[in-house]
Formats: structure tokens, C-alpha cells, sequence
């Protein structure tokens, strides 16, 4: 952190004295610098507003298990104050955007406004040296090298990296599953077609509490010519969150590389990217982690860097410098700094209480409407197969029908899933989620399952 700031005052002393001479007074001088000195710094936003609060709450807490504390209201209440929502609806559509908590807010407006004052200084002399204090911070989250992380918008500007940088030819073979995201289930398909690879689309019948079951689906798909086992760590649908680890030994005893998708795990559940024994992993750091809209990272395991083709230009394609995934041209710097304070912000609460409490968020709901006529739930409620992610359904009544009624009668927010064999409501909640919310939440779905018509 002084090396940091150390770089930063003198890049207003020797780099840009005209800033000095405008401004007003030492205390203006004090506060500029505080603006400017990151979200790791002892001046962050999240130091200021929450640091004292929450070494307080954790201190009281500390002898609680983090299932013990997930039912907690005192100790999330705390949680909840850092955020914004709207008191006018209930979001329980977390697993599309999550919002981000008013420090992240913040840091992103602060720094918006000081690219402004002076743009190509600031974005790339000042904010641009943010980005390998930030690259830091996120391998700790993720439990790897710093050299293994490239920061980019999101997840499907990850995966998509690795699916079209990898070196395949004609008549190679990928194996997916008809559950993966759409735009990762495109960007194969426009391989196949353009190149000629093979790509092959698993089917399942989710819920699954199987393991084992749904590994030999993927070792029945196994053929000489398998190249890559391409992963959703957790199905974006119904949340059904797959066998990951088991699935990459798969792989891995083959000769085959593993690609997973982790937007709707990374700052969710507990868990370090290389215990996965994946390849390469890609995330959105605007789902759980709650860091800005159009945030994301990803994670190439160093000794693949070297083979896999930027999606963008770059001055050495083949290189080994993890930061050649990251020539994007102009950027959002703010944004950067933003995802900083998300990550101050998480890592305060912690990665296992957090899973714990949304899973608790989630079973406190979905355990109550399942025992309600003509309601179905469409998700594992035990741990090890589901975490916040929830699809619910009434009978005689539409996804669509569903989801309007929750809104228009009770301003819940939630998003009707039609995917191949899923037709339902996802709901999810998040750290902000009231408990009061989730009850209403029952109250309206018993209501609604009460008024449906006959299953159609």
C-alpha cells in the first residue's frame, strides 16, 4: 500500500505540477490523495464506511460455525446495510446481475469523475497501475498465482478466449452439455461450423443427486478423438451445481483439458480455482462478488498460456504474460477500482459464510413452498448439489405466467426459465435478502398455487 501511494504522489509532483498549483488548500491536497489512493489502500471506501462495523460484528460472532451464523439476523442485518436496493420491489433475480454494495457504487462514481477531469492521465498514468494490486487480490480470492488472472467484462468474454484461442482442427471433438450457457454453446457451434471440430451436447434430468451418474454420461461421450470437457460449475437454470472435481480427474486420467464455466460459483462457495483441477475457468465478477456491471476474470493455468490465441489482437499472441488476454484498448478503469472494494467487501464476511447464508436463504424458502399443493420445486435442496440458484413451478400456470404474477401483484422480482427440459421460475436470493422478503415470497406463491387452474 506505500508503494502504491508513493507512485501516486509522485506522479502528481513530477509527472503533473499543474494539478498541485489548482488546488485549493492542504486539506484539498489530503483528500485528493485519499481519492486517489485505491481500493487497498488504508484510505479505501471500505475501510472508511465499513471496516470498524464489521470487525465489531465478527469479533461478536466469532465462535458461531458458519451454518450457525447463517441464520444470524443481527449479524446479517449489518451485511445488508451496505447495500442500495429498492425498497419499492423484492430482487430475487440475483443469479442474472447482482447489485453492488454503495462503497463499489461509490468508487466507481469517484473514479469516473476524476478520468474526467483529465483523461489520458488519469485512466492511464494513475488508474492503469491499479490493475496488479487488483490482479493480487483476486488470486488470493481465487487461490492461485497472480500470473494465471486476466481481468476482462465477463464470463462469456472468458470462456470465449479459451474457446476460440484453443488450437483445435477438423474432426476434434468437445464435449458440453445442452445446460451450458447459451453464448458458450454458440461460440462452440460456430467452431463446428466454421473448422469442423465435433461438439457433442450432454442431456440430463435435473435435479440430480447423483455424482456418479452424471460422470458416466460424460465418460460414455468419450472417444479417441476427445479433446475437451467443457464444464458448468453451476447451471445457471436450476442451480444445479455439477461434479466438477470428479469430472476434471475424468478428464485429466483421458488426456483431456477442462474448461468450466464459474459465473454463478466465483464469490458464492467456498472453494480455490486450482483444487478444481481444471484448465482453464472463467467468471463474472458482477454475479456473486457483487463488483460492477461488466466485470469479469479469467483463469488459465500458466503453463497453458503460452498456446491459447488472444480473442483479441496482441503484440505477442503466443506469449507466456497472462496480461496479453487483456488488450482491450480503452477501458473502464473505474470499474477496476470498483471490483476492488467488492473484494474488501466479501473477503469482510467471508467466502464460507457467505455460501452458507445464501444456501440457507434459499432452503428457508424453497423447503416451505414444496410442501404447498400443485407447487413443485426443480432443485436438489441438499448441500453438495445446490447453493443459491432455486426453479419453482405451479401447476396449470406458465413460467411466464408465474413470474408476472409475483411481480404484478407483489412486486417480487424473478425470471421464468423455458430451456430444453426446464420450465420454471428461478429464484435467487443474496446477502442483502431479508428474511421478511422470503416469507412474503411464500405467502404469494401459496396465494398464487391457490388460484391456478387445473395443470395444463
Amino acid at each position: 500500500d506505500k508503494l502504491y501511494l508513493y507512485t501516486l504522489i509522485r506522479e502528481l509532483f513530477f509527472n503533473f505540477p499543474i494539478q498541485i498549483k489548482y488546488m485549493a488548500n492542504r486539506r484539498n491536497f489530503i483528500q485528493h490523495l485519499g481519492l486517489m489512493a485505491g481500493a487497498f489502500s488504508a484510505n479505501s471506501l471500505f475501510n472508511q464506511a465499513h471496516a470498524a462495523e464489521f470487525e465489531h460484528i465478527n469479533l461478536q460472532k466469532k465462535l458461531l460455525s458458519p451454518k450457525e451464523l447463517a441464520m444470524d439476523e443481527d449479524y446479517w442485518s449489518v451485511i445488508q446495510q451496505g447495500y442500495t436496493v429498492s425498497p419499492s420491489l423484492i430482487n430475487l433475480n440475483n443469479g442474472g446481475v447482482c447489485p453492488s454494495p454503495r462503497i463499489v457504487q461509490e468508487a466507481v462514481e469517484k473514479f469516473n469523475k476524476m478520468s474526467n477531469e483529465g483523461p489520458s492521465y488519469y485512466m492511464w498514468r494513475i488508474l492503469d497501475q491499479g490493475r496488479e494490486p487488483l490482479r493480487y487480490k483476486l488470486a488470493q480470492l481465487a487461490g492461485c498465482d497472480p500470473e494465471e488472472i486476466a481481468i476482462n467484462r465477463n464470463a462469456t468474454e472468458a470462456l470465449n478466449t479459451v474457446i476460440f484461442g484453443l488450437n483445435l482442427k477438423a474432426g476434434d471433438e468437445v464435449v458440453g452439455s445442452k445446460f451450458d450457457y447459451p453464448n458458450m454453446i454458440n461460440a462452440w457451434k460456430q467452431r463446428a461450423a466454421r473448422e469442423g471440430i465435433v461438439y457433442k451436447q450432454l442431456d440430463f434430468k435435473f435435479p440430480s443427486e447423483n455424482e456418479d451418474e452424471m460422470v458416466r454420461i460424460y465418460e460414455n461421450a468419450i472417444t479417441p478423438k476427445t479433446k475437451i470437457f467443457h464444464i458448468t460449475h453451476m447451471v445457471n437454470w436450476v442451480g444445479q451445481v455439477m461434479p466438477v472435481k470428479k469430472l476434471c480427474a475424468l478428464a485429466k486420467k483421458h488426456g483431456i483439458e477442462t474448461i468450466v464455466d464459474g459465473a454463478h460459483s466465483f464469490g458464492l462457495m467456498d472453494f480455490s480455482i486450482p483444487e478444481l483441477g481444471c484448465d482453464y475457468f472463467g467468471t463474472s465478477l458482477h454475479k456473486f462478488l457483487s463488483a460492477p456491471i461488466g466485470s469479469g476474470m479469467l483463469w488459465i493455468k500458466k503453463e497453458n498460456i503460452e498456446k491459447i490465441w488472444p480473442l483479441i489482437c496482441n503484440d505477442n499472441p503466443k506469449g507466456t504474460d497472462i496480461r496479453k488476454f487483456e488488450t482491450l484498448g480503452t477501458r473502464s478503469f473505474p470499474i477496476e477500482q470498483g471490483i476492488g472494494e467488492a473484494i474488501n467487501f466479501h473477503t469482510a464476511i467471508g467466502s464460507k459464510r457467505k455460501e452458507e447464508r445464501v444456501r440457507y436463504l434459499k432452503n428457508y424458502w424453497a423447503t416451505r413452498v414444496k410442501e404447498i399443493p400443485k407447487v413443485k420445486i426443480h432443485t436438489s435442496l441438499k448441500d453438495e448439489f445446490s447453493c443459491a440458484i432455486c426453479g419453482v413451478s405451479v401447476d396449470g400456470m406458465t413460467p411466464g405466467e408465474l413470474d408476472n404474477a409475483l411481480f404484478t401483484n407483489y412486486k417480487i422480482h424473478t425470471v421464468g426459465i423455458v430451456w430444453d427440459n426446464v420450465s420454471c421460475v428461478r429464484i435467487t436470493p443474496h446477502v442483502y435478502t431479508r428474511i421478511q422478503d422470503l416469507d412474503k415470497l411464500v405467502f404469494a406463491i401459496e396465494a398464487i398455487a391457490k388460484k391456478s387452474p387445473a395443470s395444463k
